[in-house]
């Protein structure tokens, strides 16, 4: 009994994490059943067909053979200006999207790389490959392939700017605080069903030596609504503090409300298409 359940909790943790990590490893299972059914090293042949078939299907997925959706760049090459922060988005399969948004976010990064030549513009959380309406948690839209996260630009201790450099080694919960003066509409809220954290027990993980790059951020936020709308961009999620500083007038910019995760560590950017 213990064993199943054991199987069934990994198996619901791996679809939740990952989408397809939990077929996989039901399949992993019957193969070894099939294969290692008398074998001393059960355990490490399921954890090695496991590795096989997860692998296999994420390299297949990269490939476009199983999914209409196209995957954001995972590594950089070329000096292609577009790359996922993290490795890890790309081996739980955070990575896809439409081809449209694909192709928004794969123009904007053309121009902020033309704007500001040497710029990178790293993605964060997308979609999962499969299925819309299936929940990519902790987030409460990324469910349809057509929202993505950006992280900011940053700078050093010189003000010049820094590629591919983050706060944070995940790319969230590097937050760029309000400054005195600037809006915080969420000040002295305590809602017991909010997820805006402030993730104190990560903070000391964070680099003190990156600010954020104003001009590149801006530009960033400039192109989504002035030029955006024309590769169907419809809303930016932004803090309130941040539209201010950077002098972002438009509507499509909005502030996300004081339930939702915290915005001034990355970008959030939805597609109609």
């Amino acid at each position: 009994m213990l064993r199943i359940l054991g199987h069934s909790l990994a198996i619901l943790l791996l679809t939740a994490l990952t989408q397809i990590g939990g077929l996989a490893y039901l399949l992993a299972l019957l193969l070894r059943g099939l294969l290692f059914r008398h074998s001393q090293r059960r355990g490490l042949a399921l954890l090695a067909i496991f590795v096989l078939l997860y692998g296999g299907a994420t390299v297949a997925l990269d490939a476009g053979v199983l999914t209409r959706r196209a995957s954001l760049p995972c590594w950089e090459h070329d000096g292609a200006p577009l790359v996922s922060a993290s490795p890890l988005t790309c081996l739980l399969n955070r990575h896809y999207v439409t081809p449209g948004t694909y192709n928004a976010i794969a123009t904007l990064a053309g121009y902020v790389n033309t704007r500001f030549p040497g710029t990178l513009t790293q993605t964060l959380d997308a979609g999962f490959p499969f299925l819309d309406g299936f929940p990519l948690l902790p987030h409460l839209s990324h469910d349809d392939g057509r929202k993505v996260d950006l992280a900011f630009y940053y700078k050093g201790p010189d003000g010049a700017y820094r590629r591919g450099a983050l706060p944070s080694p995940l790319g969230y919960w590097g937050f760029t605080l309000p400054a005195p003066g600037e809006p915080q509409p969420c000040t002295g809220t305590e809602d017991p069903l909010s997820l805006r954290w402030n993730m104190g027990w990560f903070q000391p993980l964070v680099r003190d030596d990156l600010t954020l790059d104003e001009a590149r951020s801006k530009a960033a936020l400039q192109w989504l609504t002035t030029k955006g709308p024309e590769h169907d961009v419809e809303r930016i999620l932004l803090e309130p503090h941040l539209k201010s500083r950077l002098g972002i007038a438009s509507n499509r910019v909005r502030f996300q409300g004081c339930r939702a995760a915290r915005h001034d560590d990355h970008i959030h950017i939805e597609i109609s298409r």
